[in-house]
Formats: structure tokens, sequence, C-alpha cells
């Protein structure tokens, strides 16, 4: 029981601590793709470190020897006979029902979520196609506002307004292109619609509650960075500035729409992004690393609880 109850610690106390420390590491200037990366890898090494912990408590003997199945029989007939089954069943019988609903919870959210987010596309694709003048990908809307902001979908849609092309130089328009084009193809869309299934089903871990939040804050420097690599940081800078945050509908990404304040702070400093093969290394890493997280935590916990209990 000791295995399971740390491995169920260790996913906690990654799940509590570990935002904080993402958090901290893009503050001072790190690189957010990997942060997202640490951050999704960490999700689901605590989703699967619960797991394991909780098919471990289910498991009397702390093997496979005795299934699930048989475990409940046995908490059933003694009941049946008038006794009290042990703790270590009915906690390992609790422990399932709540993974199994806590899994059926992620489903519907991710279900619910992508057909509401595929209706709104669809309803707003539909107003765009005829208020709109179609360029390739582009959706040109004829607006007063400097606006842009891409749909994901099949294929994925950028609308801009007529003032975009008006009011802004080239270089900061293709600035804002290239910032809209980084997130259809990071399929940032898609790691937001993940952070509020999370945050939806595990509300009282903070690794998922501010998951939709900071998830949001990090796709935008991600598509930052993007743009920084095509148009230089000076033209992403400028086109941050100058584009209206008004007007995008909710499922939409939009450049202008999170954490201004931060991203240009950044840009501002004029460090260049990472080379691609240097970035992948490290993202890499991160995930690896977030990954045996919550077991590097649990086998910390076994050894406190050896040092307590058999000190030398």
């Amino acid at each position: 029981m000791t295995v399971a109850i740390s491995l169920l610690i260790g996913a906690a106390l990654v799940g509590w601590f570990a935002p904080d420390f993402l958090s901290r590491g893009v503050a001072r200037g790190g690189d957010p793709l990997v942060a997202i990366v640490a951050w999704l890898a960490a999700a689901v090494a605590v989703v699967l470190t619960t797991t394991v912990g909780i098919v471990l408590v289910l498991l009397p003997d702390h093997g496979f020897g005795e299934s699930a199945v048989a475990t409940l029989h046995d908490c059933w007939s003694t009941i049946q006979h008038g006794t009290t089954p042990s703790i270590e069943a009915v906690s390992g019988i609790v422990g399932a029902l709540l993974l199994i609903g806590l899994a059926v919870r992620l489903a519907l959210a991710l279900v619910h979520g992508t057909r509401r987010r595929a209706r709104v596309r669809a309803d707003h694709l539909a107003t765009l196609r005829i208020a709109a003048r179609r360029d390739g990908t582009t959706l040109w809307l004829d607006h007063h506002e400097p606006l842009a902001f891409s749909l994901a979908g099949k294929p994925g849609v950028i609308v801009a307004t007529q003032a975009l092309a008006e009011q802004l130089t080239q270089a900061q328009v293709d600035a804002v292109f290239a910032h809209e084009r980084a997130h259809l193809a990071g399929r940032h869309h898609l790691i937001i619609a993940i952070a509020d299934a999370m945050a939806h089903t595990f509300p009282f871990l903070p690794l998922f509650k501010l998951a939709p939040g900071v998830l949001r804050e990090l796709v935008e420097l991600t598509a930052d960075s993007a743009a920084v690599r095509v148009c230089g940081a000076d033209a992403v800078r400028a086109a941050l500035l100058k584009v209206s945050q008004h007007g995008a509908p909710g499922t939409a990404l939009t450049m202008s729409g999170t954490a201004i304040d931060l991203r240009v702070s950044r840009l501002r400093t004029g460090r260049s992004p990472r080379g691609r093969v240097r970035q992948l290394v490290y993202c890499g890493f991160a995930g690896a690393t977030a990954l045996v997280l919550p077991t590097i935590a649990a086998s910390g916990a076994v050894l406190a609880v050896v040092a307590v209990a058999c000190p030398a």
C-alpha cells in the first residue's frame, strides 16, 4: 500500500506545484513551446500516475495476481456475511469508481466542447462567407478597426479586416498573418480545447484548473516567436500594439487577445527564438522530465517514509 499511496502523493505534488514552476520559467524568458509541452506532459503524467496508484490500491497484494473483479467479489462477500471489508478493499473500489467517473466526465467534456466549437465555427463561417471577400485561405471583412483572427478546422481560416491592410505597414501585416498561421500550424485551438476539458474535469488541482488561462498565454507567446522568425521582433511588436482586440469570436485565437504587456516586454528584449532543432531537443527533454516527475516525487515520498519509520 505504501507504493500506491506514494504514487498518489507524487501525482498530487506535481499537480499542485508544477504550474508555479512552469510559469516562473516563462516569466524569466523561457521558451513558451517548451512550457506547453511540459505542461501537457505533466498533466498526462499526473493522470497516469493516479491511475496506477488507484489500481495498486485496488489490488490488495499490490500485484496483478488478483483481479479487480475478485476484489469486488470479496468485498461484497464480507458485507453479506456481516463483517467489515478491509480498508484497502473499500478504498480501492471507491478510487476505481472515482477514476471511472472522472474518465467519463473528461470524455463528455471533450465531446461537448468539440461539438460546441464546431457549431460556433460553422455559424461564423456561414456569416463570413456572405459578408467577407475570400482570398485563398483568408477572408477579408470591410471593417474600420484593424483586426485579424484564426478559426480552426479543415482547412483553417484566417479572418482579417480591410483596416488591417490600410492602417498597418506591409511588414506589420505580414507579422499578423505569420502569427495567425502559427496558431493554425501548431494546432493551438486544439490545445486550448484540451485545456478547457481538463479544467472542467479536474478543477481541484492547479495544474488543470489554471490550464486554460496559462496555455492561452503560452500559445500567444509561441505564435509571437514564430512570427519573429519570419518578420523580426520590431514588426511583431508594432503589429501587436496596433491590432484591435475587439470583435473576435470566443472560439478564435487573435493576436492581441491575451497577455499584451508580457508579450510586448518579451518582444522588446530582442531575444531571438531558438533554432528548430535546438527547440525540438528542449521540448523532448522537458516532456520526458515532466512524464517521470510524479514518479520521482513518489520515490521521494517513499524515502521520506522509510527515513521516518526506520531511523538509522
